[in-house]
């Protein structure tokens, strides 16, 4: 009952300042921007659909599950698909109060007899999800307090994954403190958030930095990009951190472009 409680109250008090009049059928409002006023769990999941269901996946959030997800105090922060989709994703992102207050949410929501349901009649014709894929996440230290807003019109995002090279995970979180987000902000980068893996995701995650940011579009995101790769700060910078670091700081970068489903919260 306590953990119930506790992640009422969490669910209330990111949410507050929201209006009441205008909201999502995530149950966030559309119109004013929310602030996470906690440090809160986060987790990342990335659905792959079966075949020809997409769509159908699609719907059941829309139109059920992340109004579920909420009444069981989980929060809905964003989802996307990615703008290349051989592979049928749908990638979001929940917030929650606590490891334990996840956990505690999913069961609720997992015995709810209204899930149940709504589960039962979209897989009629077979399941919609072949493939799940989720990653627990904390805020960095210096992430930027993430504004579940929705502009109009909405923004491309760049989900981006970077595995640091060995022994250079600090390096890489120094860089990015200290010079690279600013340095996004002045090509015209939105910077959304950042975080780390945590446990239970696998040991090597701990190597791993995952952030998201924000374009106008694709086209102005490549111009900006190509802009702050050849600005002298960023490339003195770059210089100066991996001879501290005995070379590159990353092993490997991920990069997926992505547009925000029709009932993300975040747009």
């Amino acid at each position: 009952m306590k953990k119930i409680f506790a992640v009422f109250l969490f669910a209330t008090a990111i949410l507050a300042g929201c209006s009441s009049s205008k909201k999502s059928s995530s149950g966030t409002d559309a119109s004013k921007p929310t602030t996470l006023q906690q440090k809160p769990y986060y987790e990342m999941r990335v659905y792959y659909a079966a075949p020809g269901k997409l769509d159908d996946l699609n719907a059941r959030f829309r139109n059920n599950t992340t109004r579920i997800f909420a009444k069981h105090g989980m929060v809905n922060i964003g989802y996307w698909l990615p703008i290349d989709n051989p592979e049928n994703k749908i990638v979001y992102v929940l917030a929650y109060p606590s490891k334990e207050a996840r956990d505690a949410s999913w069961k609720a929501f997992g015995s709810d007899p209204e899930w149940q349901a709504v589960a039962k009649a979209s897989e009629a014709n077979g399941r919609l999800v072949a493939k799940v894929v989720s990653t627990f996440m904390l805020a960095t230290d210096y992430s930027p307090s993430l504004k579940i807003e929705s502009k109009s019109p909405a923004r491309t995002f760049e989900l981006r994954t970077y595995t640091a090279s060995a022994g250079n995970i600090q390096n890489l979180h120094d860089r990015f403190r200290n010079h690279t987000m600013k340095l996004f902000k002045k090509h015209g980068i939105t910077n959304v958030a950042y975080w780390q893996p945590v446990a239970p995701a696998a040991e090597s995650n701990a190597n791993t930095l995952i952030y998201l940011i924000a374009h106008k579009d694709k086209t102005t995101g490549d111009a900006s990009w190509k802009s702050f790769r050849e600005d002298p700060t960023w490339v003195a910078a770059k210089a100066a951190s991996e001879v501290k670091g005995g070379g590159t700081l990353t092993s490997k970068v991920e990069s997926i472009f992505m547009v925000p489903t029709d009932y993300s919260p975040i747009k």
